[in-house]
């Protein structure tokens, strides 16, 4: 969605009353402060277009380095750089094959975010 389609209009109450009961419901189930911060950080992983090309080309296969640069039309350098901080948030794993070093998604978690985000973006136009 681009910002410009974004609504400027933002609905309020038009009252001041506090449901209570909601709101300690919900103030019991929110996760501690730390695991919310960890939260943030994770999906800010998926706020770059090369990180989520990268995983979107892993859906389809592992692939390496090499590989990964000429369908992202990018140097190896910056697929290394981006691929560091997939690993490093275990969103991908590398098998070394003789000299290739293989990469894939972790596991079905990070299959299954990518999926739902493209059929979330495709039910909303």
């Amino acid at each position: 969605m681009k910002n410009q389609e974004v609504s400027k209009k933002i609905d309020l109450c038009s009252c001041s009353v506090i449901h209570n009961d909601i709101v300690q419901k919900v103030k019991e189930s929110l996760p501690n402060e730390e695991t919310m911060f960890d939260l943030s950080e994770f999906f800010k992983v998926f706020s770059d277009s090369t990180r989520i090309k990268i995983l979107s080309s892993l859906l389809v296969s592992e692939m390496c380095v090499c590989d990964l640069a000429a369908v992202l039309a990018t140097s190896q350098s910056a697929i290394s750089h981006q691929l560091r901080l997939l690993k490093a948030f275990r969103l991908v794993k590398s098998r070394k094959a003789g000299k290739v070093v293989y990469y894939s998604l972790s596991d079905d978690h990070v299959k299954s975010i990518i999926e739902l985000g493209l059929a979330h973006l495709s039910e909303s136009q």
